[in-house]
């Protein structure tokens, strides 16, 4: 049985991969900053869930509860980090970009160095974080938020290059790049190929089993990234 942490667990794809890693009978640890929508998933599945309210905002306390899962879990095979924030920004608000760098940058980097060094010390371990499409290139209307998943993108590789020295080999990173996903997070009005979030979310869980370094949600969105790796910059300001 494979014991499981889900950093943002309250809602859209870390709600929905919690769900089906307990449907698989895995133990969860999840958290989250709504204590009442945790409850209510550990009501569904009282022996497998372990609870911990938390705002990945606060580093200290990232660190804290996850020293705590540690412990009463002893192990860890998983951790998913789900947790972000995204606004369309383009006044360039500060107190919007402060609250996206707290989340997207500092909180996310806390936890995945948590997970490396844990992984290193455990000698087996699989890191999961949830970037997305906008990581590739950047956007006038939301330039903080392509800006933190640009560098979460960047830092999961680095961690990805770092695992090559772990004598087990069995320790895997992969980045889960989302393009519109039906949740909260989806940003803006005209979105096109939407994804539903349980055929996102089951591709996001077919990713995780087959240790898949890199994975686009859906996978058409893939194309959509080829395209913009290559796209000269002075056509990306007509259209983006």
């Amino acid at each position: 049985m494979k014991n499981v942490i889900v950093f943002g667990a309250t809602s859209g794809i870390g709600k929905s991969l919690t769900e089906i890693f307990l449907k698989k009978g895995c133990n969860v640890a999840i958290t989250g900053r709504r204590l009442e929508k945790l409850e209510a998933i550990k009501k569904l599945y009282p022996k497998q869930v372990l609870v911990k309210q938390n705002d990945i905002q606060d580093v200290a306390e990232v660190e804290k509860v996850f020293h705590e899962i540690v412990v009463a879990f002893k192990t860890i095979d998983l951790v998913i980090q789900s947790s972000g924030v995204g606004f369309v920004n383009p006044q360039l608000e500060w107190g919007l970009q402060e609250q996206t760098i707290h989340t997207n940058v500092l909180g996310c980097t806390k936890l995945y160095a948590l997970a490396y060094h844990l992984f290193k010390k455990q000698q087996f371990g699989h890191l999961v974080g949830i970037s997305s499409i906008a990581s590739i290139r950047g956007n006038r209307s939301a330039p903080d938020y392509f800006a933190s998943k640009s560098y979460q993108k960047a830092y999961l590789e680095s961690l990805y290059i770092k695992t090559k020295s772990i004598k087990s080999k069995k320790v895997f990173i992969t980045e889960i790049r989302p393009g519109f996903v039906d949740t909260a997070m989806a940003l803006g009005d005209a979105i096109f190929w939407m994804v539903p979030l349980e055929k996102a979310s089951k591709q996001i869980y077919s990713a995780i089993q087959n240790k898949k370094r890199v994975a686009y949600i859906s996978k058409r969105w893939f194309l959509i990234a080829v395209v913009l790796k290559i796209m000269p910059a002075w056509v990306l300001k007509k259209i983006l």
